[in-house]
C-alpha cells in the first residue's frame, strides 16, 4: 500500500460515527420506501370494494409494481456501480416520493397500475445501493450487523404502515392516505445530502483482508478490481447462491406486507380491531434482522470462517421460516400473529445475510450489480407468487378460513429449499484463486 493509501485507510478509520450516521440514513430511506410502498396494500380491502376488484385483480396490481421493482433492480444495481450511492439514492428517492404523492390522483384500476409501475422502477435501488454503501465503508465482522440494521427499516416501516396510513384514511380518505408518506423522501433527501460525502472511500477493508491483498499477485488483484461483465458474473455459483438467496425468501416477506391485511379478512378477522397484532410479524422481522447480524459477527469474532458464520445464521432462518405451516390449523388472531412473528423472526435473521452476501463475496465494483440481480430474481419469483396466489385464493374463496392453506404451506418450504441451495452454492472455488470473488 503506497502513502496516500495508508494515510486514507488512517483517515476512514477515525470516522466510526460518520459510516454509523450512513447506516441510520439507509434504515430511514429503508422505511420511507416500505411506508410508501404499503399504502395500497394497507388500503386494499377498502379499494377493491369501491372499485369492484378481485384478489385477481388486485394482484395484478401489485404486478405491475412488482415487474418494474424486478427489471429496477438489475439496471439501478449497474447505474450505482457506475455513478456512486449518493447520486443514485439522491434521484431514486426524489422521484418516487413525486410519483407516491401523484399516486393519489388515480382514478382506476389501470392508473392505479400505471403509478405502482413507476414507483416499483424507482423504489428498486434502495436496496443496491445501500448494500454497495456497506461494502464501501464496514468491515466484514461489521457488515451483516449493518445490512440487518438499514434492512430493519423494511420491517419498521410495514410496522408503521397502518397507524400512519389506516389513521389518515379513517379521518381523511383514501387519497390523503396515500399523499402524505410520499412527502417523507423528499425531507430524508435533505439529510442524505448533508451527511453522505460526496467520494465513498476506496473500501474500509479489515487487517486481515489487507494483508491477503498485500500478498497477491499484481495480475489477481488488477482483476479484483476490474468491472465483471454481468455474463462473467452469472458463470459464477456464488452468484448464483447470492440470487437464491433473495429468490426463495423474499416472496415469502412479500405475501406477508401485502396480502397480509387481505389474508386477515379472509380468516375472519376485523382489521380495525386488530392493529396492534398487525404489528407482531413486522416486528419479530426487524428483531430477526438485528439478531442474523449480530449473530454472525458474533461468530466471526469467536474466530469462525466468514462463511461458515454466515451459513450458521442461513440454516437458521430457512428452518425458523416453517414455522407459517401450522397457522393453517388456526383461526385464532394471537396464535396467527405468533407464528407469523415466529417466521418472521427466521426470515429476518435469513435476508440479512442475503443482503451481504454480494458485499461479503464481490469487489466493490460488482456488489450493486450483483444485489441487483439477486433483487431481479426476488422480483420475478415474487410475481410467479402473486399471480397465483391471486388467481388460487378466487378458485377457492368457498373454502373461507382455508382459502389460503397451500399458500402458506408453500411458504414455509420455499426458504428451506433456498437455504438447501445456498449451502451448496456458495462457497470457494477456482474464481475465489483467481481474485474474481473474496474468499467466504
Amino acid at each position: 500500500m503506497d502513502t496516500a493509501g495508508r494515510i486514507s485507510s488512517t483517515k476512514k478509520r477515525k470516522f466510526p460515527a460518520l459510516r454509523w450516521q450512513i447506516c441510520i440514513l439507509l434504515f430511514a430511506s429503508t422505511a420511507i420506501n416500505y411506508i410508501d410502498r404499503q399504502t395500497v396494500s394497507l388500503l386494499a380491502p377498502y379499494l377493491k370494494l369501491e372499485y369492484h376488484w378481485t384478489n385477481t385483480d388486485y394482484a395484478n396490481l401489485v404486478v405491475a409494481f412488482r415487474a418494474a421493482y424486478t427489471i429496477g433492480q438489475t439496471a439501478f444495481g449497474r447505474l450505482i456501480d457506475r455513478i456512486g450511492t449518493r447520486r443514485g439514492l439522491s434521484l431514486t428517492v426524489a422521484f418516487y416520493s413525486a410519483i407516491s404523492i401523484l399516486t393519489s390522483l388515480a382514478r382506476g384500476f389501470f392508473s392505479f397500475a400505471m403509478f405502482r409501475f413507476l414507483l416499483g422502477g424507482a423504489e428498486s435501488a434502495n436496496w443496491p445501493a445501500a448494500t454497495k454503501a456497506v461494502s464501501e465503508w464496514f468491515p466484514k465482522h461489521e457488515r451483516a450487523l449493518a445490512a440487518a440494521f438499514f434492512d430493519s427499516g423494511s420491517s419498521i416501516g410495514a410496522a408503521l404502515s397502518p397507524l400512519i396510513v389506516l389513521e389518515i384514511y379513517f379521518h381523511f380518505g383514501w387519497r390523503t392516505a396515500i399523499a402524505i408518506p410520499g412527502a417523507l423522501g423528499f425531507l430524508w433527501l435533505l439529510a442524505w445530502r448533508r451527511v453522505y460525502p460526496e467520494t465513498a472511500p476506496e473500501g474500509p477493508l479489515d487487517d486481515g483482508e489487507e494483508a491477503a491483498s498485500a500478498k497477491q499477485s499484481p495480475d489477481i488483484r488488477e482483476r479484483s478490481r476490474m468491472k465483471r461483465p454481468w455474463l462473467d458474473l452469472l458463470k459464477l455459483p456464488q452468484t448464483w447462491g447470492t440470487i437464491v438467496s433473495k429468490t426463495f425468501a423474499d416472496p415469502v416477506w412479500f405475501f406477508v406486507t401485502d396480502w397480509f391485511p387481505i389474508y386477515l379478512l379472509a380468516k375472519g378477522i376485523n382489521l380495525r380491531s386488530s392493529l396492534t397484532a398487525i404489528w407482531i410479524p413486522f416486528v419479530a422481522a426487524d428483531a430477526g434482522n438485528l439478531f442474523g447480524g449480530a449473530a454472525s459477527g458474533y461468530l466471526i469474532k469467536r474466530g469462525w470462517p466468514l462463511g461458515r458464520a454466515r451459513k450458521a445464521v442461513i440454516v437458521f432462518g430457512g428452518v425458523g421460516v416453517m414455522a407459517l405451516i401450522p397457522t393453517i390449523f388456526t383461526t385464532n388472531l394471537y396464535a396467527i400473529a405468533l407464528l407469523f412473528g415466529l417466521a418472521t423472526f427466521a426470515y429476518g435473521s435469513f435476508t440479512t445475510i442475503a443482503n451481504v452476501l454480494p458485499a461479503d463475496l464481490y469487489h466493490d465494483d460488482s456488489v450493486a450489480t450483483v444485489s441487483g440481480m439477486s433483487g431481479t430474481g426476488a422480483g420475478l419469483g415474487t410475481i410467479v407468487a402473486f399471480e397465483l396466489i391471486g388467481r388460487f385464493t378466487d378458485m377457492r374463496h368457498a373454502a373461507a378460513t382455508h382459502s389460503f392453506d397451500p399458500i402458506l404451506v408453500a411458504a414455509g418450504l420455499i426458504p428451506f429449499l433456498g437455504m438447501l441451495l445456498i449451502l451448496a452454492l456458495v462457497r470457494n472455488t477456482k474464481a475465489t484463486e483467481q481474485g474474481l470473488v473474496r474468499k467466504i
